[in-house]
């Protein structure tokens, strides 16, 4: 049987934003942060590179605004990018006050830079685990609240809905049990959706389950269209698209083509530091054959680096390109795009509000338009804690009654093992689909097809709903549908190229129709608005 229970505030993921959030909101109310799998598997805890943060006073601030926007593609917003790095240095002095340890040398925050930023302003910490970091050090400072109580291994399902607000959650647990949460307040920060493409260098549980949720209960979604592709993840065959840190290039690794060539001199002036767009796009012109269907290869070269010990800089990235006999100091490494991060999401206002009652979003899952058509490197982390702290001060001061949701009216039946791998088939269809037709170059014929892929996988994962099929994989597998199917209809709509979304049937940017961001409803329908 399910059960049923109550909690003043839910918060769905438990990565920076999720846990930024519950620590805030536990000050006033007893907090459930639900996350898939155990705390610390999230986006966050897989960033390399560090944080983004301009520590140095009002002149420092003001170029990092100015970085976020140049970045960004003409579409930032800015009145969110100035949240970003105003409070960005307050948010940040919290996390060390909290425990979290930043490198540094004689009593000084070591900083890096990195592809658009016009000085180093990026913190790290343990080299290239600056994400690991700070998970670690906001898990324990959370832990401590005894307010806050954890669901690991448990995955939302749904979102109750009454009267035009979301008065709770379901909750499907590792046995495959359903329970029902009531809650004043629900949080998305469940992350992004890299999990929808075939190459991704996110984790598994990035599969887009608050975007869709929260689109399925009402939500209204925007700029889905910019999917940020991260140009260099490691490309060996049979081996996960492992993330190579883009500070990497910002110590001074250079990329070359498969004739030795450094190239990036044809594409930007900021050469391997321009923007990831640019870069990623690069990468994969250089790296199109001449025949069809064929690949060559594109390489990060750090072998000229001198008076820098890399594997001291980068113990992670080189302790895994050791388990394939590479080396950063000795050999060539062999680099193609990954889809990364998701500028697009869930609407929310700068702080947190979606269009719904009830229901708030932070960090990767949320879109306040604070990244444009193009994310700034290294400003994921600061998004997380600047608007996961504004979204719980939202929820504190809207300050709604709890509403006691009924429970749920069926328990889910578990799929046989050939539905199980059935659904696994389905589900990379899909991601390859994605991948070679909404992806890094796209075009309206391409974009079609990416539809008709995507709508046979929806129509086999129906069956299995109709039948009363009910598991984590389906679920997630229901939400990279739904993703995909807002991609896909954004990036149509979307009749020029800006930033992460390039069109090769329309190579140029339309500044009088598409300087506004998209907005993606119930209706499937994609309208442009200025914010």
């Amino acid at each position: 049987m399910a059960m049923e229970s109550q909690v003043d505030f839910l918060v769905m993921g438990a990565g920076v934003a999720g846990l930024r959030a519950a620590v805030e909101l536990a000050r006033h109310g007893d907090v459930l942060v639900v996350t898939k799998e155990s705390l610390g598997e999230s986006n966050t805890h897989y960033a390399q590179g560090g944080i983004a943060v301009a520590m140095e006073g009002d002149e420092d601030v003001a170029l990092h605004f100015e970085d976020t926007v140049n970045a960004g593609d003409g579409i930032v917003y800015r009145p969110a990018a100035e949240a970003l790095v105003s409070e960005g240095p307050v948010r940040v002095a919290e996390l060390i006050e909290w425990g979290t340890s930043f490198d540094s040398e004689g009593g000084e925050l070591l900083r890096t830079r990195e592809g658009a930023h016009s000085l180093p302003r990026i913190l790290h910490a343990n080299g290239d685990a600056t994400g690991a970091e700070i998970s670690r050090s906001l898990v324990a400072f959370a832990q401590v609240h005894k307010r806050v109580r954890f669901a690991e291994w448990t995955t939302v399902t749904g979102l109750v809905v009454a009267e035009g607000r979301v008065v709770g959650a379901d909750l499907l647990g590792r046995d495959n049990r359903l329970e029902r949460v009531s809650a004043r307040a629900m949080l998305v920060a469940a992350g992004g959706a890299g999990q929808v493409y075939s190459d991704t260098t996110n984790p598994g549980v990035a599969t887009g389950d608050g975007i869709a949720l929260a689109a399925l209960a009402g939500a209204e979604l925007a700029d889905m269209e910019f999917y940020q592709f991260h140009p260099t993840a490691l490309s060996l065959p049979g081996v996960p698209r492992f993330l190579l840190s883009e500070a990497l290039r910002g110590e001074g690794a250079y990329l070359r083509n498969d004739h030795g060539e450094r190239f990036m001199e044809r594409y930007h002036p900021l050469l391997e530091l321009a923007p990831r767009d640019v870069v990623a796009r690069a990468i994969t012109r250089e790296g199109i054959g001449e025949r069809p269907g064929e690949m060559r290869v594109v390489h990060l070269d750090m072998r000229h680096i001198k008076g820098i010990d890399l594997h001291h800089r980068f113990p992670g990235i080189s302790a895994f390109l050791a388990k394939y006999g590479l080396d950063l100091v000795r050999d060539l490494i062999p680099v193609r795009p990954a889809a990364h991060y998701l500028m697009g999401g869930i609407r929310t206002d700068l702080t947190g509000r979606t269009n719904l009652a009830g229901l708030y979003a932070a960090g990767e899952a949320a879109c306040t338009g604070v990244h444009g058509a193009n994310r700034l490197a290294s400003n994921s982390l600061l998004e997380g804690l600047v608007f996961g702290a504004r979204a719980a001060l939202s929820m504190l001061a809207d300050d709604l009654p709890i509403t006691v949701a009924h429970p749920p009216k069926s328990v889910p039946i578990p799929l046989s093992p050939l539905e199980e791998q059935t659904l696994e088939e389905q589900i990379a269809k899909l991601q390859a689909a994605m991948w070679a037709y909404a992806g890094l170059l796209r075009q309206e014929s391409t974009i079609h097809l990416g539809f008709a892929s995507q709508e046979a996988c929806a129509e086999g994962l129906a069956r299995l709903v109709k039948q009363g099929k009910g598991s984590r994989r389906l679920s997630e597998a229901r939400a990279m549908i739904h993703v995909a199917h807002a991609i896909l209809h954004s990036a149509l709509a979307r009749t020029e190229s800006r930033g992460a979304h390039f069109r090769n049937d329309y190579p140029q940017h339309d500044d009088k129709r598409f300087l506004k961001h998209s907005i993606f409803g119930r209706e499937e329908q994609v309208v442009f608005e200025e914010w």
